[in-house]
């Protein structure tokens, strides 16, 4: 009788052992998923945070792991389309069993994947490309908001400090060409508020479709004012073809743009013609190694390594996560996750801190403005 009691009593402990294991954890690993786009002409801003994310896990998995477990890294191609973004999602938490999520890309995808899955699911996201206020509103105001941490500061952030810059150098002729989905509304948002605390608004508008070049009408509609200036809340691609459309029709505004860009990206694109662009930063500058988390990244990718600032933001995007695991402890829920990442007031990662909290979600304010020189420099 005690002998099958024993037997009994080690099976019901196998089964709420198992009933209460956390999905993607088990007793040797963690598993994290990304979304992002790995393809098409927005692929390299994937597949850099991709790789940095990668080399950073390797390190932590070389050096025992997180309390004894391997990180495995699940990261999905979206090609920086919503539909896929979403359905990438519920493939990472439904079919991959991720843990937590990580280094996603965009406005308008993270936002749909946070309120139609993670949220819903209360699976946690650390970073995204994104400066929308909509993945910063107070969870109390929208409780998805709760599974979200970002690690940038916000496009209000980023034109504020932009438009601070053009006005006081005496130009209030300031237009604005946008991507016609979330990034582009929010960044043309900022703009606009930013203006308005100078008693100034647009002095024109053009738009450009997500993942398209054609920028002619854009080009038609803010050559009509000759602007001073040009804030561009739009990525490489389109952000080069905008820029050499106007220098033929003879427009010689200030341009301005703001970090989604990708400075290297755009240097890559545009070549001798980027010089002079200006472009507000949300991350430390990747080439200087002053800073303690700059010379770590630099460190993790070698003498040799391509330095960027996506590649330092995916690198401090997955110092957070780490963080965050470590302090959850060895006995993981994604419940725990979050209050350990809200437990991270004033966190310094390095010389760049990050804060949270029950109602903040912001993690950083952190912006500074770079121009390309000569040779495609970037410039502080």
């Amino acid at each position: 009788m005690i002998f099958w009691k024993r037997i009994a009593a080690t099976c019901l402990l196998a089964w709420s052992t198992l009933v209460a294991a956390e999905p993607g954890v088990t007793d040797s690993s963690i598993t994290l998923g990304m979304s992002a786009p790995l393809s098409g002409p927005n692929g390299a801003y994937g597949i850099e945070m991709r790789d940095v994310i990668s080399a950073y896990f390797a390190q932590i998995n070389k050096n025992g792991g997180i309390h004894g477990r391997q990180l495995k890294l699940e990261a999905l191609d979206d090609g920086y389309e919503t539909d896929r973004t979403v359905a990438n999602t519920r493939t990472l938490i439904n079919e991959k069993q991720a843990f937590a999520l990580l280094g996603y890309y965009g406005s308008s995808p993270t936002t749909q994947a946070m309120n139609d899955v993670f949220g819903p699911a209360r699976v946690p996201l650390v970073g995204t490309i994104s400066g929308a206020d909509t993945l910063r509103e107070n969870p109390s105001t929208n409780p998805n908001n709760r599974y979200m941490f970002n690690v940038r500061a916000s496009y209000a952030n980023e034109t504020d400090v932009i438009v601070s810059q053009l006005v006081s150098l005496g130009l209030k002729n300031i237009a604005v060409f946008y991507q016609n989905d979330g990034y582009g509304k929010s960044g043309l948002d900022g703009v606009t508020a930013a203006l308005k605390k100078f008693d100034l608004a647009p002095s024109a508008v053009g738009t450009v479709e997500r993942n398209s070049l054609d920028v002619a009408k854009a080009v038609q509609a803010i050559s009509k004012v000759t602007p001073q200036a040009v804030v561009m809340i739009t990525l490489y691609k389109p952000t080069a073809a905008f820029v050499r459309q106007m220098k033929k029709n003879g427009q010689n505004p200030m341009f301005m743009t703001v970090s989604p860009v990708g400075a290297e990206q755009l240097v890559g694109e545009l070549g001798d013609e980027a010089r002079g662009i200006g472009i507000s930063q949300v991350m430390p500058y990747p080439w200087n190694d002053t800073t303690p988390a700059v010379r770590e990244y630099q460190r993790l990718l070698g003498r040799s390594g391509k330095y960027s600032y996506y590649g330092i933001e995916g690198y401090l995007t997955a110092k957070v996560m780490v963080e965050g695991l470590r302090r959850a402890g060895r006995d993981l829920t994604r419940e725990k996750l979050v209050t350990a990442l809200e437990s991270m007031n004033q966190y310094d990662l390095g010389g760049f801190r990050v804060s949270y909290g029950p109602e903040n979600r912001s993690g950083s304010r952190f912006v500074e403005l770079t121009v390309i020189g000569s040779g495609g420099k970037i410039l502080r």
